[in-house]
């Protein structure tokens, strides 16, 4: 791997930088390394976000300067059921930072370029970061790629026409379906001490620490595929349905849609992030593409009920049209900052959504009381 590479956008911009973790893809062999570009506002929690399905097919601008210097560990991956601490499943695209610190890594942990390198995933370091999370907010989230000149100095203008040609094919966000795929091919449970209730979690590319919290909780969860269908789900006789985080536009994902409008009504049905939307989506509501998103450990929200506000992790570009909600449902919470809505519940039937997320997983921890919240509305 050579000593330079380079973030290209969509419209030309070159940000030039140094390659880390897996080898980035060069002009004459575009592989790997493109997505959607947004930032990230966490100061910490690089393994978490970067393990996290959600963030399938984005490549995350971390805006805190120093990443990389408290290593990784495996028990910090949020993907999927191994144990319960997830497995390092990296679903980014790629990782872009302003100084990557690998030198000092605390005994037992392993760096952040392993990590990624496990997984071939590029990552881009003396990147100016500042000017790029300015652009993004400015102009919104475009797509890129982390690539490298073939000869391995500069990019050529035929290469960057080159890559410009292959990002313009890439696909956008807005109308991509990333769940396909993604999450547990068959049922499986996994129960604490004395577990009280019975939870159905639809996978569409859930957190571990969501499965963790409920667990905590006295739950007995079987996590389904995000391809079965309502009489499946009532036969395994649950209490309530939990329709996960995951990636992508939640408007094309009408199978999902359908079952959910089939569960409302005959159990109580809860959601997290992209499981909000799809609830949203069911009951008649329409969702739009963000500008740049929320993606951080620090936005803060606030309880309509209570008027409180608390800081929440969040990871979304997708957002409820709050026009298109109908009458009988009550917005619970709201973003402190744009104020789009980022939770509901039902004035008459159970069920109850949020849209950031009260796992955290990197933290805060403010919101965990949000489990408590939701499953109350279990008989």
């Amino acid at each position: 791997m050579g000593d330079r590479c380079f973030l290209v956008l969509e419209d030309g911009s070159v940000f030039p930088g140094k390659p880390f973790g897996g080898p980035p893809s060069t002009a004459d062999g575009l592989r790997h390394g493109a997505g959607e570009v947004v930032f990230n506002t966490g100061m910490t929690g690089y393994h978490e976000i970067l393990t996290d399905p959600s963030y399938k097919g984005q490549l995350i601008v971390m805006t805190y300067p120093h990443i990389g210097n408290y290593g990784a560990f495996d028990e910090w991956s949020e993907s999927g059921m191994k144990g319960y601490a997830g497995s390092p499943i990296i679903h980014a695209g790629g990782l872009i930072v302003r100084k990557y610190s690998g030198d000092h890594v605390p005994g037992g942990r392993y760096t952040l370029s392993d990590l990624l390198a496990s997984g071939d995933i590029p990552g881009i370091t003396d990147v100016d970061t500042r000017a790029l999370t300015l652009r993004i907010r400015d102009e919104g989230s475009p797509k890129g790629i982390i690539a490298a000149s073939s000869g391995g100095g500069l990019l050529k203008d035929s290469e960057i026409r080159l890559i410009t040609e292959y990002l313009e094919s890439y696909p956008a966000m807005e109308g991509r379906n990333l769940v396909d795929g993604l999450g547990v091919v068959a049922p499986g449970e996994i129960s604490g001490e004395n577990s009280r209730r019975h939870i159905v979690l639809i996978d569409c590319g859930f957190k571990s620490n969501i499965l963790r919290e409920l667990v905590k909780r006295s739950c007995r969860v079987t996590v389904v595929p995000n391809t079965m269908d309502a009489p499946a789900i009532f036969a395994l006789n649950p209490d309530a349905v939990f329709i996960s985080n995951g990636p992508g536009d939640p408007g094309v994902l009408d199978f999902l849609i359908g079952v959910i409008k089939d569960l409302i009504g005959r159990l109580p049905v809860l959601g997290i992030c992209l499981g909000h939307q799809l609830i949203c989506l069911a009951l008649g509501a329409n969702t739009f593409k963000m500008k740049f998103g929320h993606h951080g450990a620090n936005h803060p929200v606030r309880d309509e009920f209570t008027k409180k506000v608390f800081v929440t992790s969040q990871n979304h570009g997708f957002s409820v049209e709050e026009s298109s909600l109908p009458g009988d449902v009550r917005i619970w919470f709201r973003n402190a900052n744009d104020r789009t809505v980022e939770g509901l519940m039902h004035a008459d039937l159970p069920v109850r959504c949020v849209q950031f997320h009260p796992e955290a997983a990197p933290g805060p921890y403010d919101s965990l009381w949000i489990f408590d919240e939701l499953l109350a509305c279990i008989a």
